[in-house]
């Protein structure tokens, strides 16, 4: 960080507003966005002529940024999510122009928006009210909502047809957990049909209808990368694009009917796609390397007019700043520029991007599963250079599992490069970006080949750049990378000093049975299969079978109102850390535990943040000393 910069640099980074989930109104002229440069998270919408930039709410809408919005088909308000502390049991509420707002859906579970109707009066949702994830219609005008599918697996990703009579979504029939389907059903649930696109244990999805209604956008998986193609309901065949060089994802069509938008990922950035359906051909969006992503949650929400899209842009060193891009002249303007406070790009570390050969087995001694060496792959990382000589470091696996780092702006990447340390991020077998055979990795090996490359990648730069400290070593990660924290302390614990488990899973049964149920199914039976069936992998992958093993000062970090991977998780640990003799100490050996009230599966709320930057640099100071 510059050395022109005197004031408080984790308060500084905490109060630099962001951006989240900008989306295009109904007819182009203005956006909807989150943004807290007030301070705290509210609504505002921006005039895409003008650039003006208006706040709508004054502290109705959640502190927390997680959740979308979606503009009415009207253009006049704006609906949202709203929990209580961030548990994600959301309810459905409309803020108006003038300010007003009206509680629109409110039912038990979680419940979120998958689109809104044309006609102004059909809302589909997804709500685990009964259970599982399923398939709502709410009737606006009358204020009735039924129940439209009714699954064993989750159902999702619904899209309304233009004419208002029929709803795309995807679930699973299959006996294949891997599987998953485009089924097309008439707006009130009947005569659903499975569209039956790419092959039984591939991953389709539906994302856009075609502006007559006739064709469907649509993904999979089936030759491994993901691809995207048109599906005409008449003839019921599919018409795929690109060279399956990369991993593509459909987005939406544009309004001429003739053209698609996909977004492309290779190695560690991304970049949307436009296809012309006659030709087939393809070009790539003209923006800087980074990740440049098509703004809003579903279809219609990215098109401004016949040839302007909304795009999100950001670099490692570059915050997130709106641009509308023109497909006729490939040039784009910025709508809304990022905000840096007192600091410059300059002042933030830039990522290299590291390529490993990794055989899941690293030179550390695995203390509490021993495998032998798996398949040898290609493992990609991202770098941090702290610039300090020596350099402590700080190993940052991801969360998902099911996601990857990327050439983006992260903040807790910046503040840990502010406060002295190197950052390494590893895209673990089991990541996005590289094709369903690199996902399915992780398949039925929690805490295996995964655990084994991040440890691989962790040796590897300690050996590629000497002014590293090996006798400094963090591993820090929150969600499936708290799981990744936890796992890393008590398999390899040689190779770290200190360890921060932020959100993290520990003992795997007890997440089975108290996560969300779409969690249950999509997540731990598609990756573990149920306790019931594998009790064993259940058992030996769960870090708290091992708590014996755990040999450095651990920092246990959980949200109360957590309900992704629940508060028990970390209770669970702390418990498990007693009883085997640890102490509970901010000195020594002894591990640290806290709570955050008010708080789900993190959050981005401005005091929320800084609470957990403050957390964090103090472990980091006290626990990893430079002597």
């Amino acid at each position: 960080m510059s050395e022109s910069i005197e004031t408080d640099v984790l308060e500084e980074l905490a109060r630099l507003p962001t951006m989240a989930h900008p989306t295009v109104s109904p007819n182009g002229d203005e956006v909807a966005l989150y943004y807290d440069i007030s301070g705290r998270n509210e609504l505002h919408v921006l005039d895409v002529e003008t650039g003006n930039l208006e706040q709508w709410s004054t502290g109705e809408v959640p502190r927390n940024a997680r959740w979308y919005v979606s503009w009415g088909a009207d253009g006049d308000r704006v609906f949202f999510h709203l929990d209580d502390d961030g548990n994600e049991q959301n309810h459905i509420y409309a803020l108006s122009r003038d300010g007003a707002v009206e509680s629109v859906v409110e039912m038990d579970g979680q419940v979120a928006i998958q689109d809104v109707g044309d006609d102004g009066e059909t809302l589909v949702l997804g709500s685990s009210r009964d259970g599982q994830m399923n398939l709502y219609r709410h009737d606006l005008p009358s204020g009735e909502t039924t129940k439209i599918t009714n699954y064993e697996r989750a159902a999702g990703g619904a899209t309304i047809s233009p004419d208002g009579e029929r709803v795309a979504f995807t679930t699973n029939e299959s006996d294949d957990y891997n599987n998953k389907d485009v089924y097309v059903m008439d707006v009130d649930g009947s005569n659903p049909r499975n569209l039956e696109i790419g092959d039984d244990g591939a991953e389709a999805g539906a994302d856009d209808w075609s502006p007559d209604g006739e064709r469907l956008l649509v993904s999979d998986n089936s030759a491994d990368l993901g691809r995207a193609g048109v599906y005409d309901l008449e003839s019921e065949t599919v018409e795929w694009y690109g060279t399956g060089e990369f991993e593509e994802s459909a987005s939406a069509f544009l309004p001429d009917g003739e053209r698609i938008l996909v977004m492309r990922s290779r190695d560690a950035v991304a970049v949307p796609v436009v296809y012309d359906l006659e030709t087939g051909e393809g070009r790539e969006f003209d923006v800087p390397e980074g990740v440049a992503s098509l703004g809003g949650h579903g279809p219609g929400t990215v098109v401004i007019d016949d040839d302007r899209v909304l795009l999100q842009h950001t670099t490692p060193t570059s915050r997130s700043e709106l641009l509308v891009y023109d497909l006729e002249t490939d040039s784009y303007e910025t709508l809304l520029e990022a905000e840096y406070g007192p600091f410059d790009p300059e002042d933030f570390a830039d990522a290299e991007y590291l390529r490993f050969d990794s055989d899941g087995i690293p030179k550390t001694t695995q203390r509490a599963v021993e495998h032998d060496p798996y398949d040898e792959l290609e493992i990609g990382a991202l770098f941090y250079d702290s610039g300090e000589r020596s350099s402590p470091l700080i190993v940052n696996p991801h969360g998902g599992p099911r996601a990857r780092d990327v050439k983006r702006f992260n903040l807790y990447t910046q503040v840990l490069v502010s406060q002295g340390f190197s950052v390494l991020q590893i895209n673990y077998r089991g990541s996005t970006g590289r094709g369903r055979e690199f996902v399915r990795e992780l398949y039925d090996d929690w805490g295996g080949a995964e655990q084994g490359d991040v440890a691989v990648a962790a040796e590897a730069v300690l050996e590629r750049y000497d002014w590293l400290d090996e006798d400094r070593v963090v591993i820090f990660g929150g969600s499936y990378g708290g799981y990744s924290a936890y796992w890393q302390m008590v398999q390899y614990p040689e190779l770290y000093d200190a360890g921060v488990a932020w959100i993290g899973l520990t003992d795997l049964e007890d997440m089975f049975e108290n996560t969300m149920p779409h969690f249950r199914t999509e997540l731990m039976e598609t990756y573990l299969g149920t306790p019931e069936e594998n009790p064993d992998l259940y058992r030996e992958r769960s870090p708290v079978t091992h708590v014996d093993n755990v040999d450095a000062p651990l920092f246990i970090v959980h949200g109360v109102n957590d309900r992704r991977v629940p508060i028990s998780q970390a209770r669970i640990f702390r418990e498990a850390l007693l009883e085997a003799g640890y102490e509970e100490e901010e000195t020594g050996e002894g591990f640290e535990y806290e709570e955050l009230g008010e708080e789900g599966h993190a959050s981005s709320d401005q005091e929320q943040k800084l609470r957990m930057f403050e957390l964090l640099a103090d472990f980091l100071e006290r626990r990893v000393s430079d002597e």
